[in-house]
C-alpha cells in the first residue's frame, strides 16, 4: 500500500496527493479518468441496448450497466487509479479487464445472460473505448511534449 507523503494543494485550487517514491495525481485528474470510464460503460450498454431493442429506459439501463460498473469499480481499485489515472497500465488495463471480465463475472452470478459473441463485443468495444481514451491522452502529451522541446 502507497504512502501518502503530502497533501499539496496547486494554484487554482487542485489537491494533488504526492506518494512516497514521487507519484503524483491531482484529483481532477482522478476524478476525470474515473468519469470517461464510467461514460465507456454506460456507452456500451446504451448502445447495445438500442441496437438489441430492449428500451432506452433508465431502470433498464441500470440494470445492464450495474455489473460492468462493479467489474470497473473492482479493476480500478486492482489497477490503482489513484497513482497513475491516465496511464495505459496499470489503470487503462485494470479498468478494462475489471469492466469487462470481472463485469461479465458479476453478470452471470446474477443470473443474466451471457452468450460467446456477446463476451468478445464486450471485451472488444470496452478496450476500444477504455484504453483508448488513454491512448489519445499519451498521444496528445508526447505531441505537446515534442512540440515544446522543438520551440525551445
Amino acid at each position: 500500500m502507497a504512502q501518502i507523503v503530502a497533501d499539496e494543494r496547486r494554484p487554482g485550487g487542485e489537491s494533488t496527493v504526492r506518494y512516497r517514491g514521487g507519484m503524483r495525481a491531482g484529483a481532477s485528474t482522478i476524478t476525470a479518468a474515473v468519469a470517461a470510464d464510467v461514460c465507456c460503460v454506460l456507452a456500451f450498454v446504451v448502445i447495445g441496448r438500442h441496437t438489441h431493442g430492449d428500451g432506452d429506459s433508465l431502470a433498464g439501463i441500470w440494470h445492464t450497466a450495474w455489473p460492468f460498473l462493479g467489474g470497473l469499480a473492482a479493476g480500478l481499485i486492482a489497477g490503482r487509479v489513484w497513482r497513475r489515472p491516465l496511464a495505459i497500465v496499470p489503470s487503462g488495463v485494470g479498468a478494462w479487464v475489471g469492466a469487462a471480465g470481472a463485469g461479465m463475472a458479476i453478470r452471470v452470478a446474477a443470473g443474466q445472460g451471457t452468450a460467446a459473441a456477446f463476451i468478445g463485443v464486450t471485451f472488444a468495444f470496452l478496450a476500444l473505448f477504455v484504453l483508448g481514451w488513454r491512448v489519445v491522452v499519451a498521444a496528445t502529451q508526447r505531441f505537446r511534449r515534442v512540440s515544446a522541446a522543438r520551440r525551445s
